[in-house]
């Protein structure tokens, strides 16, 4: 039925857009008053005709970028779409205004968000050189780089992104929102009964997939090469990536994936697993009715702030996540990555030195207080997945004897545990199997924009390094009102070279070009990594054994596949 639907919409946008550009062609001729000539008129540089529509947007404050902002790539997910997959935008034959963001998902405020109780708002931005159309490889289009937001799946918005950088360079920056919270993520079997293909909870996936497709539908037109798509994002965003990599349904949508603090995400639920921790958020809002019919009815009659309030009930770690439902996942990505059976492509792949410091001053010092000897266990504990391990650990992560203060223990837990050791288990799993370019983002002195100093440094903490590769002109959340400092010289000559990198492999599959510093590839024999410190970049190949993964390794039972044919597979993807 989905099938025929959307290829009732692509018959519609034919004949819409054929009878669009009729009278787009007919208004330019008269206004220019030569209806019989066969010299083209042409358009505005703001104004782009697509397959999805036309698009009226507007160039950037510095004259260098344009912008097309707020389109809508899917139908609005309220009413009896709440709770569904995104379905196709109807066409319209009207110029669309794309010079204003528009909404964005439901959300509290946090200190990287806006709150909002609007669920219409699966809405993309573009943002393209205002200039030659021509690529640097010659292709006539640029390369594109689609970028999902971070946020735990529960927060942040497109907006908050301002891509300029990467545009000077050549390339074409699509931005997405994308269902969060529960309203992204809730499975039920109620919901899985009603879904043709018996499947729930992943909704903020088949958005990502969606916006996607819309991308590869009408990217060309904005100056954009659909075959050369890296998606690309930090943290739930990152997580978001290698989902799309291991998701079947993702296949073919793009060609090259940068994840950024993205390896927490170890596992996935089954989707029996999922619905049973729906059923316990339906119960909450009081939908126990006995029959689907009336458990579906209630949870679509229940209001955004009602669902918003006890979402949390689905909360594994930071936010919800997806689950293997058998159709957007097969497998969990980390399995999918050790078998082989993943969308395969080059992969950039990193974390920050320091990404569990920002949550110790969220957790901790900004609201119960520093970690003390009495309370580091306990610390830990809510830290790791296993919380009964906390003792052993903290023996291991020993206070003054390795770290000088309580705060800064848990802070390397947290990141050695949940992003370091994880990442890099992630790149053992690829690379036999695609090349990969493993980093650690290492500026000790990256400027903290998202909250207010605390009794100890933030160093290169978690979302630290966004601020090199994007900018954050005006930034929103209650936590986002805080002085932004600017980067120094040595961190803007850092913040050149990553911007370099990222869009070098958008156009090649590999990071190394133009005169920068070599990036090696990752092998498992052979575990360099690139470390991004101001003012240059530099190769380090003791990772494991600063985060020490080793251990981490055994403690969780992570074990490696046999290495058959070691990385011969990777340079035939």
């Amino acid at each position: 039925m989905l099938d025929e639907m959307s290829r009732s919409v692509e018959r519609l946008q034919g004949s819409a857009r054929a009878r669009a550009s009729l009278w787009k062609a007919f208004y330019f001729a008269l206004s220019f008053g030569f209806v019989a000539s066969s010299v083209p008129a042409l358009a505005s540089p703001t104004w782009v005709d697509a397959p999805d529509g036309a698009f009226q947007g507007k160039i950037d404050t510095t004259g260098t970028m344009r912008e097309f902002l707020g389109m809508r790539y899917a139908q609005p997910v309220i009413g009896n779409l709440r709770w569904k997959a995104p379905q196709p935008v109807l066409p319209s034959v009207a110029t669309q205004d794309a010079t204003q963001f528009g909404n964005h998902c439901p959300q509290t405020a946090t200190i990287a968000g806006n709150a909002s109780l609007t669920e219409d708002c699966l809405f993309l931005n573009v943002f393209t050189p205002n200039g030659s159309e021509r690529d640097s490889d010659g292709g006539g289009t640029h390369p594109v780089m689609v970028w999902i937001h971070g946020g735990s799946l529960v927060f942040s918005e497109s907006n908050e992104f301002n891509p300029i950088k990467l545009v000077q360079r050549g390339v074409v920056v699509a931005i997405i929102n994308y269902r969060l919270g529960a309203l992204g993520f809730l499975a039920h079997s109620a919901l899985t009964g009603e879904s043709s293909d018996r499947t729930s909870g992943n909704y903020g996936i088949e958005d990502q997939q969606a916006a996607l497709k819309w991308v590869r539908r009408n990217i060309r037109a904005f100056g954009g090469n659909p075959e050369k798509v890296t998606l690309f994002g930090e943290s739930a965003g990152g997580a978001s990536t290698l989902i799309n990599m291991a998701s079947p349904k993702a296949r073919g949508l793009f060609h090259r994936a940068i994840v950024e603090s993205g390896g927490y995400m170890a596992s996935q639920p089954t989707l029996a697993q999922a619905e049973a921790t729906g059923s316990k958020f339906a119960n909450a809002v009081g939908c126990n009715q006995a029959n689907p019919a009336g458990v579906l009815a209630c949870l679509r009659n229940q209001t955004v702030s009602t669902i918003l309030a006890n979402q949390a009930l689905l909360y594994v770690g930071f936010g919800p996540v997806p689950n293997v439902d058998g159709k957007i996942l097969t497998q969990s990505f980390w399995a999918a990555l050790a078998s082989g059976q993943f969308n395969r492509m080059p992969l950039m792949n990193g974390s920050n030195h320091d990404e569990g410091n920002i949550f110790v001053a969220l957790d901790f010092d900004l609201s119960a207080g520093p970690v003390t000897s009495s309370t580091y266990a306990a610390a830990i504990g809510g830290t790791i997945s296993n919380p009964a391990a906390a003792p052993l650990v903290a023996t291991h992560y020993q206070v003054p004897a390795q770290f000088p203060s309580f705060d800064l223990g848990v802070g390397a837990v947290g990141t050695d545990a949940v992003f370091a050791c994880p990442a890099r288990f992630a790149d053992e799993l690829a690379s036999p199997f695609v090349p990969t370019f493993a980093y650690e983002f290492n500026d000790e002195k990256a400027p903290q924009s998202f909250l207010p100093p605390v009794a100890f440094s933030y160093g290169a903490t978690h979302a630290a390094e966004l601020q090199y590769l994007f900018q954050f002109p005006n930034p929103s959340g209650f936590g986002l009102n805080l002085p932004q400092v600017p980067l120094d010289v040595n961190q803007q000559k850092l913040s050149d070279r990553m911007v370099g990198y990222w869009t070098e492999f958008a156009t090649s599959g590999n990071p190394n070009g133009h005169g920068q510093p070599v990036w090696p590839r990752f092998h498992r024999d052979h575990e360099a990594m690139l470390s991004l410190a101001e003012p240059s970049p530099t190769s380090e190949t003791n990772f494991a054994k600063v985060h020490q993964c080793d251990f981490w390794d055994t403690l969780t039972g992570r074990t490696l596949p046999p290495n058959e044919d070691h990385d011969r597979r990777a340079d035939n993807h």
